[in-house]
């Protein structure tokens, strides 16, 4: 029993950090999926039928609203989603899409330390030129 006891709390910290490494994982991939959709809406100039902006439209389409909205612990601000002006507006030139968001490790831990941004980001071609493409999500 004393075993046990003195031996729980490693376990404890240990399961919930694989639960925690998943989420943070699971989050990351979105973000990965939802600057990539806003590359590629770029690249061909095109905004989403109903939506202001590409940003604002993609960030909508985040898969849980911890994500999309902030406000928690483990994510206290809501994903930024930006699609940078190109250097040129040919076809060809690049055009890139990130999506940024703040993750705290362990929430309940209560530690600042274990706090990382993550950046997910991608670069296409650019097809048709719209100069309202670009800009961040609110």
């Amino acid at each position: 029993m004393v075993e046990f006891a003195l031996v729980l709390p490693l376990l404890l910290l240990l399961i919930f950090g694989i639960f925690d490494f998943g989420r943070a994982i699971n989050y990351w991939i979105d973000a990965t999926h939802m600057a990539n959709e806003a590359a590629r809406y770029a690249a061909v100039g095109n905004t989403p039928s109903g939506c202001s902006s590409i940003a604002s439209c993609v960030k909508a389409q985040a898969d849980s609203p911890e994500l999309k909205n902030g406000g928690t612990n483990a994510v206290p601000n809501p994903v930024q989603v930006c699609v940078a002006q190109p250097s040129a507006t040919t076809v060809g030139t690049p055009i890139t899409a990130t999506a940024t968001f703040t993750y705290n490790w362990l929430p309940f831990l209560g530690l600042s330390v274990t706090q990382t941004t993550v950046q997910a980001s991608d670069t296409m071609r650019l097809e048709n030129w719209n100069g309202s493409v670009v800009g961040c999500s609110s």
